[in-house]
């Protein structure tokens, strides 16, 4: 890793990649389990016995190794200091996960000051791991116990050219952007839902060029921002705000977002 990384968020690093390993031993344990436990919670979204188990267990090693940290989780909520703050979606793409579909994935961050400085995504069922620490660059392997690659966003720097994934319709229309999203889709060269985790990923590696989504919590978001901005890229909220807490988000190669930005920010009419 190169020496830009403090030696402080390097160890941080290293533990968030322990506890990805932990967590993607419990959640593969219940994938695709026909006696898997799922309950709806108040939002109407799923909760399965394996998001719950995954949770606790990152936070009891959390509370043993960095007891001082405070921790803000999807399912148990926030507790501790936020100065220093673990940030944890134990299994982002849950309908997924439920379904056997194989694209979710742990996210695990650690935010300082509000600012994520260290990110990891494990997602066992597709055998891929990605993470970043603040100067360290962004890295993945392609299976397990494989060595580790650098990667870097796509160098598109046209609209007409780039790769949009939306995540969802759905998403857009209940915020009132879909008839920007059609304008949008429009200008590009191509547009998918890839979905979840997977859509930054695919852009962190520079096989997507832009993502951008709508009613995401922090714990959604946090653990992604390092690595699409190690890799090179940009990520706001779809008004450019910064930070995984604004519920919206915006990423890019970097090189689209001012253009990606104007055209979100266009309430015209369709062209």
């Amino acid at each position: 890793m190169p020496d830009t990384a403090s030696p402080a968020l390097a160890a941080d690093l290293d533990l968030a990649l322990r506890l990805a390993e932990e967590a993607d031993r419990i959640s593969l344990t219940h994938f695709r389990d026909r006696d898997l436990h799922v309950e709806t919670k108040p939002d109407r979204s799923p909760v399965t016995e394996a998001d719950l188990a995954v949770e606790r267990a990152i936070r009891e090693t959390i509370a043993a190794e960095r007891p001082e940290d405070g921790i803000l989780g999807e399912e148990y909520g926030t507790e501790g200091d936020t100065a220093r703050q673990w940030i944890v979606d134990p299994i982002d793409g849950t309908a997924n996960y439920l379904r056997g579909v194989p694209v979710w994935g742990t996210l695990i961050a650690l935010a300082v000051d509000g600012v994520p400085r260290v990110g990891v995504v494990s997602s066992p069922a597709l055998g891929r791991r990605w993470w970043a620490v603040a100067g360290g660059g962004a890295w993945t392997t392609d299976a397990p116990g494989a060595e580790p690659r650098r990667i870097r966003v796509s160098g598109v720097a046209d609209l007409e050219h780039a790769s949009l994934s939306f995540q969802s319709i759905a998403q857009w229309d209940e915020a009132g952007y879909l008839d920007r999203l059609i304008a949008l889709t429009r200008r590009i060269w191509r547009d998918r839902a890839y979905g979840d985790m997977w859509s930054y990923m695919l852009l962190a590696e520079g096989l997507v060029d832009a993502v951008a989504e709508f009613g995401v919590k922090t714990y959604d978001l946090a653990a992604l921002i390092p690595i699409v901005e190690e890799a090179g890229g940009s990520f706001t909220s779809v008004d450019g705000t910064p930070g995984p807490g604004n519920g919206s988000s915006l990423a890019s190669n970097r090189l689209l977002h001012p253009a990606l930005l104007e055209a979100l920010a266009d309430a015209g009419p369709l062209p």
